[in-house]
C-alpha cells in the first residue's frame, strides 16, 4: 500500500536517521517513504499491525491555513508519527 507522502528531502533525511540509529546504516538504503514508513492507520489499512512496544518515528509536516481565496495565509508545524516496515507485523487473517 502506498503512502500519501508528501514530504520534503529534509523531512526524508530526518527519518533516514532515526531508522539508521534504530536498525543501523545499511538499513536507510531499504527505506522508502512513498512504500515502507506509514502512520499507524495506514499499517492498519494495509492489514498490519504495529508491535507492542515499538516507538513511532517522528516527522515533520506543514499545515496550510488558506483564506477564503485560496491563498495560503500561515503555515505550521505538525509532528507525524511514522513506523517502519521492521516495526510491523502482518494481521493473521
Amino acid at each position: 500500500m502506498p503512502t500519501n507522502y508528501r514530504g520534503s528531502e529534509a523531512t526524508k533525511k530526518m527519518v533516514s536517521e532515526q531508522i539508521a540509529q534504530r536498525f543501523g546504516q545499511d538499513e536507510v538504503q531499504n527505506y522508502n517513504p512513498y512504500a515502507n514508513c506509514m502512520t499507524f492507520r495506514q499499517w492498519l489499512a494495509a492489514g498490519y499491525r504495529v508491535r507492542r512496544g515499538e516507538k513511532a518515528l517522528k516527522s515533520i509536516t506543514y499545515i496550510e491555513v488558506k483564506d477564503e481565496n485560496g491563498e495560503v495565509v500561515k503555515k505550521y508545524p505538525k509532528t507525524v508519527n511514522l513506523f517502519y516496515e521492521k516495526q510491523v507485523e502482518e494481521i493473521a487473517s
